[in-house]
């Protein structure tokens, strides 16, 4: 049901937690089940120096925020312009069409981290 690399974010999740005195904090939210994710995102020299997240949801959105964490560390916030729901989705194998909420959640944490460098 799961792919190999969702399932070892999720069991082996990166990043989590919080960073004092972050540069940007954002919060994405699905009203619809509920999913709820916190990225805290250190930028220094013009890249994503450091990056924190929580989430509270289902296995999917953790293994999403997990790989969005790696994803994020040291690119320019104008690199990540485009990455959409399927970049995250691709990342981690699929996703069954139940769980694609997982992946726009991330990617909507990331559209709001990008509109607030604005």
């Amino acid at each position: 049901m799961y792919s190999e690399q969702m399932l070892n974010h999720f069991h082996r999740p990166r990043s989590v937690g919080e960073i004092p005195g972050a540069t940007l904090v954002v919060e994405a939210t699905n009203p619809v089940c509920g999913d709820l994710m916190k990225l805290w995102v250190l930028v220094g020299g013009g890249k994503i120096a450091g990056v924190k997240f929580k989430v509270a949801g289902c296995v999917p959105a953790v293994a999403c925020g997990s790989w969005l964490t790696t994803f994020l560390i040291g690119k320019s916030l104008t690199e990540l312009d485009g990455v959409s729901a399927n970049v995250v989705e691709e990342a981690l194998g699929g996703l069954p069409p139940a769980s694609r909420h997982a992946a726009i959640l991330a990617a909507d944490a990331l559209k709001q981290l990008l509109d607030r460098r604005r």
